[in-house]
């Protein structure tokens, strides 16, 4: 009779993705993940062909993750790209780890950092309607602005250089759209 499987993959995953939210991507080996999920490599091995595939896995994941995150967040403002832009320094501050996965990295498996802002629902493009329908002519180079804009303040705040409480925030991006539509 075969031995029943303790280790399942859902387990193993859960467990890597807790991991990753934790440490980085670059701190999941497969000893480290063995030993905190209380078995040897060889599940892990049984279950991935390699440590490549768990990481493109728990890349997609977070993909999906931040897609939730940005929906199931609190609208601040109307005006185009600063809900987009609070939500995407939030995400950088509350998951690090994930945001240099996603946003820092130079191995996206494909994806482009629009493809990961705008995911399957869309969200940059609703804020390139929006900005039409305020008059913008040039939606594409107003964000490509803003994103500038906005990845900036991520970056400084995951490393403690922008400090700016939220109501600060929504008035600059507020201010730079205005600065950049004009």
């Amino acid at each position: 009779m075969a031995r029943k499987e303790t280790i399942t993959k859902d387990y193993l995953f859960a467990t890597a993705f807790e991991m990753l939210r934790e440490e980085g991507i670059e701190n999941i080996t497969a000893r480290k993940l063995a030993a905190r999920a209380g078995c040897s490599t060889q599940p892990i091995f049984r279950l991935y062909s390699n440590m490549e595939e768990l990481w493109q896995e728990l890349f997609e994941k977070a993909v999906d993750y931040f897609e939730e995150y940005y929906h199931s967040a609190k609208l601040y403002d109307f005006t185009p790209f600063v809900n987009l832009g609070i939500t995407y320094i939030q995400f950088a501050v509350e998951e690090k780890q994930l945001f240099q996965m996603l946003f820092l990295a130079n191995n996206r498996y494909g994806k482009s950092l629009y493809e990961i802002l705008n995911g399957k629902m869309g969200a940059v493009g609703r804020e390139f309607v929006k900005a039409q329908n305020e008059g913008c002519k040039n939606p594409g180079d107003l964000f490509m602005k803003m994103w500038i804009f906005i990845h900036g303040s991520a970056c400084m705040s995951i490393t403690g250089d922008y400090d700016l409480e939220l109501e600060d925030t929504i008035q600059l991006l507020k201010n730079a759209y205005r600065g950049f539509v004009s």
